[in-house]
């Protein structure tokens, strides 16, 4: 494909949602809560690490497709290879995780780089002339290599990557045309196994005090409170920008998984809502790119990457206002860490890549109706392959 002009929209999304990021990472972490000075260590960090995010995104927009193209199946081993790194004398454990490899400047979180790595292979998988989306055998590849990074992610534990990289497989496979009780077969599979995982303690202890955390509000329903006064105390118009109470050691972790409840407290229900609207903005505009492309493989990756990061950021706010249990997931572009921003930007850059080498943007005459002839035509052809071959057998 000749190149074309890079989608503006969304490059303007990410640097406004990342500079947001900047502003409430500092707003958060501005001044010490145990000795009241003023810090600017993890403004530091969190500047670092989107700079070099920009680096990556740069690289990315410009890479020639095939090329991305080809790192499918050497990404999805070096994600894998990295969860399990993460057990040798190179991990990093707190919380009583262990999730994260000791790297310069920083520490890297292998699980937002699987996600990744995982679309790229779902795409370059589901774009082959072989996959028949309605061959239910043809989703056990898929769902088979899914299940293997499952099973790191819980032994480390990462409950939050585990589901999030369920929703996000099943989600890439109905895109690809199968058929939904393919999908419900395999969901109904799943459930007895997240039944017994969700028996810990722990996990049953987040279950209780999502359900009523002022059961214990000093312990298991402390931070689930304390986010839902941040948002009480914003009420409309919010404190103002830096006037937040609820950083002052209330709201653990509020400068990462927390932060949306920050925004709510100090910018209030508009600040949140014009978060969340760009958040939509985001996804919207990348299933846009997803549908100007003729190119399976484009269309896959681009469809993946938005819903990668719509996932993350809608599990976030659920977890943020009492919606959904804690799960410990960052907000893209906005909390701090720098795994989750330095891949999202990578993210970006992909669909970035995609939207200017899209076909229909580069030629006029190629009309949107045109596009959705040929996908029909493309399905009627796999349709009539799967028929045949059932004839045959």
């Amino acid at each position: 494909m000749v190149s074309g002009r890079i989608d503006r929209t969304i490059l303007l999304l990410t640097i406004g949602l990342s500079t947001i990021g900047i502003v409430m990472v500092y707003s958060s972490t501005s001044v010490s809560p145990e000795t009241g000075t003023q810090s600017f260590y993890y403004l530091k960090r969190h500047l670092l690490t989107f700079f070099i995010g920009l680096v990556f995104l740069g690289v990315f927009i410009n890479l020639d497709l095939s090329v991305i193209k080809k790192m499918a199946i050497p990404g999805l081993f070096f994600s894998f290879i990295l969860l399990l790194l993460v057990f040798t004398n190179l991990g990093i454990s707190a919380g009583g995780a262990r999730r994260w490899l000791r790297l310069w400047p920083t520490a890297f979180q292998p699980s937002e780089l699987a996600k990744l790595c995982m679309v790229l292979f779902l795409s370059w998988y589901m774009s082959r002339r072989e996959y028949d989306p309605m061959n239910f055998l043809h989703m056990i590849i898929p769902v088979g290599v899914m299940g293997a990074f499952q099973l790191v992610f819980i032994k480390q534990p990462d409950f939050g990557a585990f589901m999030s990289l369920g929703a996000l497989t099943f989600s890439m496979i109905y895109l690809s045309g199968t058929r939904l009780r393919y999908i419900t077969i395999f969901g109904v599979a799943l459930v007895p196994v997240i039944f017994y995982l969700i028996k810990e303690p722990y996990r049953w202890k987040r279950i209780i005090s999502f359900l009523d955390p002022w059961k214990d509000p000093t312990g298991s329903g402390f931070q689930l409170i304390q986010s839902l006064i941040a948002f009480g105390s914003g009420g409309f118009t919010g404190i103002g920008l830096g006037e937040s109470k609820q950083k002052l050691l209330y709201l653990p972790a509020i400068h990462n998984d927390f932060i949306f409840s920050l925004i709510g407290e100090e910018l209030g229900f508009i600040g949140a809502s014009v978060v969340v609207l760009l958040f939509l903005w985001f996804f919207l505009r990348g299933m846009a790119v997803a549908r100007r492309t003729s190119d399976p493989f484009a269309y896959y990756l681009a469809s993946g990457v938005s819903l990668m990061i719509a996932i993350q950021a809608v599990v976030n706010f659920c977890v943020s206002t009492g919606l959904a249990p804690t799960k410990g997931l960052p907000l893209p572009f906005i909390s701090y860490g720098g795994s989750s921003l330095v891949v999202n930007m990578i993210a970006t850059g992909i669909l970035l890549n995609i939207s200017k080498n899209s076909e229909y943007l580069l030629k006029p005459e190629l009309r949107k109706k045109d596009i959705l002839m040929e996908k029909k035509k493309a399905f009627i052809k796999v349709r009539l392959r799967s028929k045949m071959s059932c004839g045959a057998r």
